[in-house]
This record gives C-alpha cells, sequence and structure tokens, in this order.
C-alpha cells in the first residue's frame, strides 16, 4: 500500500468525528442546515471511507458507494444545507424536494450501469484506475449528474461561506466567523480542485485534496462555531447559526 493510499484513513476518522459533531448540534437545534450538511458529511465519510476498503479489497458494491457518495452526491447536499442557512423562504424546500428526488434517480441510474470488475487493480488508488472499471459510454452518462452537483454544490458552499465570511468582516464583529467561513471554503475549493484533476486523468491528487478539505473545514467549522463574548454578537447569518 502507498502512503497516498493511507491518506483516505485519516480523512475517513475526521469525516466521522466532523459528521458526529455536526449530527449532535442538529439534535439540539433540530435546523434543516444541521440536517443536510450532517448527511452530506456522511456522504463525504463515506466516499473516503470506500477508498480505505478498495485499498485493501474489491467489492462492486463499495465502488458503486465510492462513486455515488463521493463523486456525485455529497457537494449538493452540503450545499443545500448553506441554502437552508441563508435563505430563510419556502421556495428551499421545493429546492430541497428537487435534490432528493435527483439523488433518487441519480442512484437508479449508478445502480444500474455495468460494472468491469476485471478493470481493477489491487494496490492501485481506485481515482486512478475508475475510468477502467466503469464503460466509457456508461460513464459518459454518470458524468452528467457528477457534473450538475457538484457544480451546484460547489457554487451554494463556496459562495455561501465566502457571503457570511464578507458580512461578519462589514460589520466587524465576530472574526472567528469570518476565518472558519474562509477556511471552508478554501476546504471546498481544494476538493473540487482535485476532483476536477481526477476527471481529467490525474487521480493521484484526490486524495490529498480530499484530506486537505476534511482538516480545513472541520476546524473552519469548530472555530466559527467557537462561542463569543454576547456583546460581540450580532444577528448576522453565518455557516454555524
Amino acid at each position: 500500500m502507498s502512503i497516498i493510499q493511507i491518506l483516505p484513513f485519516i480523512s475517513t476518522a475526521i469525516m466521522l468525528g466532523f459528521t458526529i459533531y455536526v449530527f449532535q448540534r442538529y439534535s439540539v437545534r433540530r435546523a434543516p442546515h444541521f440536517l443536510f450538511w450532517g448527511i452530506g458529511l456522511a456522504m463525504f465519510g463515506l466516499g473516503s471511507f470506500a477508498e480505505v476498503y478498495l485499498a485493501l479489497a474489491w467489492s462492486r458494491a463499495v465502488f458503486v458507494i465510492w462513486y455515488l457518495f463521493g463523486a456525485i452526491l455529497n457537494p449538493a447536499w452540503i450545499g443545500q444545507g448553506t441554502l437552508y442557512l441563508l435563505v430563510r423562504r419556502s421556495w428551499v424546500h421545493i429546492v430541497a424536494g428537487i435534490l432528493i428526488l435527483a439523488s433518487l434517480v441519480s442512484t437508479a441510474l449508478m445502480l444500474s450501469i455495468p460494472i468491469n470488475d476485471s478493470g481493477f487493480h489491487l494496490g492501485t488508488p481506485i481515482s486512478e484506475q475508475y475510468k477502467a472499471i466503469i464503460p466509457s459510454a456508461s460513464f459518459s452518462l454518470i458524468l452528467i449528474p457528477t457534473i450538475i452537483f457538484g457544480t451546484v454544490g460547489l457554487v451554494l458552499l463556496v459562495g455561501g461561506a465566502l457571503y457570511s465570511a464578507f458580512l461578519f468582516w462589514r460589520k466587524r464583529v465576530l472574526p472567528n466567523r469570518v476565518i472558519g467561513n474562509v477556511l471552508i471554503a478554501i476546504g471546498a475549493l481544494s476538493v473540487a480542485s482535485a476532483s476536477e484533476l481526477t476527471h481529467l486523468g490525474y487521480g493521484q491528487f484526490l486524495y490529498v485534496g480530499e484530506l486537505i478539505a476534511a482538516i480545513l473545514m472541520f476546524f473552519g467549522f469548530l472555530t466559527a462555531a467557537r462561542p463569543q463574548p454576547e456583546e460581540a454578537a450580532k444577528p448576522v447569518a453565518a455557516a454555524t447559526d
């Protein structure tokens, strides 16, 4: 096993702690943005766990989990959480319904495509050989939801985090939330860049990007959520309200 293949072990452990932390906040506040963030982060963690498993053995089901949760669904679910936080309008529920329906359709699509088991080679990171496992015609088909979910999720997450950081910076309050949101945005951009490089054939960067994203996003979330003196608090939208 190469050093690169060890990185998902670390990412999985970080995302497990991150996911538990977010769901604990949801259990207290019952806010929908925590629920969607938690589900999206759990998907991210499942994708990392699948990389760990596929570094040790082959499983068609685990491969489907890796691509479905790691490559397709998780960005949009995390982004939907940010949309719930920043936009308090009824139409956001409609968007959530569309997301759920689109996720079900994408799941059915992923489950229906043929898988070339012989394309898998133990010892090679799955990010460097997945195109040999998915037939080219099928890959062209699942690339559509991959791009849509990824683009929408990235815009919502990065845009929402930077917007929140700007609001706090402009009002000169809660500097921890300015820093935290910037870290979240950088983390999201790191994994998005690594994913794009993977699609271009440079899969060796994916695990590094995932680890950087897991660290920065979790640390950013903890930084933004850190309690501050009450006199500094103002009713401004934030990524961890």
